[in-house]
């Protein structure tokens, strides 16, 4: 039986299975974007589908960490719209 991936949660730092998160990304051009399809090019992030998990990376600034770059207001109501509509 083949095993899935695990990713860390950028939010609670727990390990879960990489379909069960949400992949941020941040391709060479810096941009930073929601990878829905998880095979987008690039640096990525995880995060749980839980907006607690989403208000603990925004609020110690994890993502901003990982990604070495300041992230706007926008990136986060986005992740916000799409977990809220999962």
């Amino acid at each position: 039986m083949k095993s899935l991936p695990q990713r860390t949660c950028m939010g609670c730092n727990s390990k879960k299975d990489k379909k069960d998160l949400i992949r941020i990304v941040k391709n060479k051009e810096g941009v930073i974007s929601i990878d829905k399809t998880g095979k987008a090019n690039g640096r990525g992030a995880y995060i749980c589908n839980n907006i607690s998990c989403l208000e603990k990376a925004v609020k110690s600034k994890r993502l901003e960490r990982v990604f070495e770059t300041k992230i706007s207001e926008e990136i986060y109501e986005s992740l916000r719209g799409v977990i809220i509509d999962r």
